[in-house]
């Protein structure tokens, strides 16, 4: 099988994978953010454990993601 006929497959399984990760995220923005209310004093807070792996992993997932997309641009 050619790349170009397993290529749209992986495309799937990474915008699965990424939408997961970013789903799985940590948020804290309130309704009071959406309208301009100050949310930066409200809320500091240091990526640690497996909330760093999951967001450095959701990072590498896009990038991947992006490049399969010019891949796949690039062989039509």
């Amino acid at each position: 099988m050619s790349l170009s006929a397993v290529l749209p497959y992986i495309q799937v399984v990474l915008a699965l994978l990424l939408v997961g990760g970013v789903l799985l995220q940590r948020t804290d923005a309130s309704l009071g953010a959406a309208f301009g209310a100050d949310s930066f004093s409200s809320s500091n807070f240091t990526r640690r454990g497996g909330e760093k792996i999951l967001f450095r992993a959701t990072i590498i997932i896009a990038i991947l993601f992006v490049a399969s997309a010019f891949v796949g641009l690039i062989l039509q």
